[in-house]
């Protein structure tokens, strides 16, 4: 399982408004314990997007990365770890600067 050390939210301008919604950019500094899977040496970091239409939002995407040299890390999150993800971003998406 992960655990959210920190983050940073901000809010993705449209400035010709072809998108539905609002989107938002997180960057997730992640602890992930030495036995699972998911584990690198240097930590990870998830830059995850979320968007939010009315009063629904959803995790359109997510990426990990390590953050020892910003490089992708191609893994999935298992689902429980999205669902945990997506609560997150939908409990913190307001956070960021207008």
């Amino acid at each position: 399982m992960i655990e959210i050390e920190a983050y940073t939210v901000e809010k993705i301008k449209d400035p010709f408004g072809i998108l539905a919604g609002e989107r938002y950019e997180f960057k997730l500094e992640i602890d992930v314990a030495e036995d699972d899977e998911l584990y690198v040496e240097g930590g990870l970091f998830i830059r995850a997007i979320y968007r939010v239409d009315g009063d629904a939002g959803r995790l359109v995407k997510y990426e990990l990365y390590k953050r020892i040299n910003d490089a992708f890390h191609d893994f999935e999150l298992e689902d429980e770890e999205e669902r945990m993800l997506e609560s997150f971003c939908g409990a913190h998406f307001s956070e960021s600067e207008a």
